[in-house]
């Protein structure tokens, strides 16, 4: 990646610890500091629209919204001016965090952006059998849980595939979690817009507000901070939709591809040169298969905090 045009180093490139998709580092030169984000080209879930994200970075950020400022993207790196912060744990945060978190995704929606008419949802795969047998002949130490959970698993695939989006499309973030975040005198950063793309409101509202009233699993909700979510979203001019499974559809099916992908990961058992490293992959397998049944039982108790 050719980084002249951000200035001298003034030390080398440091790798940041994460990233569930791709490769991030902090490069210091005499302009500044830099995210420099490599992307994984290797086994990519979905093509990058890397054009059409930076231009809508650039619009967000023009219009005040508090994020890095975008410098540069190409096919394989993405460039933003280094923003410090406090990181925003898992855990529910403060219902004034979450309304603003709403009230900046009601500005992000309202912006005039140009995007492609094409779906950005992932096709929905039922390929679970078959993952299940090849976790168990490579010996996969997470292939019993896998096996356990086939029928499951179908079952969610297709609840995402078949579950009614009510609309509107909106063109958005589609990534709004406690680690794509930052906390700066307690306001939010919002962190991470590669993902970007159209998406039903229902499940990008959802999503986020969910995201940020709990902790790691499913039973410290506070239903306090998910509200505040839509009442910031509301204050700032947004429309809610209906009520209705809709609202998760999308994080269970986000979730659902994501350890889909992790367990191809796996399953090749090499570590890759981009993306994750293959311990984090195999982490987000059990993960995945520990946490989408639990996610998806409590379907009805989830809906009742539309209400």
């Amino acid at each position: 990646m050719d980084l002249s045009h951000l200035g001298a180093p003034t030390g080398p490139m440091v790798r940041v610890h994460g990233g569930f998709a791709n490769r991030m580092y902090r490069l210091d030169t005499d302009q500044g500091s830099f995210a420099v984000k490599e992307l994984n080209l290797a086994d990519r879930r979905s093509a990058y629209r890397v054009e059409d994200v930076f231009r809508f970075e650039r619009a967000a950020f023009a219009a005040g919204i508090p994020m890095p400022e975008p410098i540069s993207a190409d096919h394989d790196t993405l460039v933003h001016r280094w923003a410090e912060g406090e990181t925003v744990p898992e855990a529910p945060v403060s219902a004034a965090y979450a309304a603003e978190i709403g009230e900046i995704l009601a500005r992000v929606h309202a912006l005039d952006v140009a995007w492609p008419e094409v779906s950005d949802e992932e096709p929905v795969s039922r390929d679970w059998p078959e993952l299940a047998a090849r976790a168990a002949a490579t010996g996969q130490p997470w292939a019993d849980e896998l096996a356990a959970h086939v029928e499951t698993l179908l079952a969610i695939a297709r609840f995402v595939d078949t579950c009614e989006r009510p609309g509107p499309v909106v063109l958005t973030h589609r990534d709004v979690q406690p680690w794509n975040l930052l906390a700066r005198q307690g306001r939010p950063v919002v962190l991470d817009w590669e993902l970007s793309g159209r998406l039903d409101l229902s499940g990008e509202l959802g999503s986020t507000a969910l995201s940020l009233a709990k902790g790691p699993g499913f039973d410290d909700i506070e239903p306090a901070v998910f509200r505040s979510v839509l009442d910031g979203y509301a204050a700032a001019g947004g429309a809610l939709p209906p009520p209705g499974p809709s609202w998760f559809v999308y994080l269970i099916g986000g979730w659902l591809g994501h350890t889909r992908w992790n367990i191809l990961r796996c399953l090749a058992g090499v570590e890759a040169s981009t993306g994750p490293d293959l311990a984090l992959s195999h982490e987000s397998v059990r993960n995945g298969l520990r946490g989408l049944p639990d996610l998806f039982g409590r379907l009805p108790q989830l809906e009742t905090l539309l209400l």
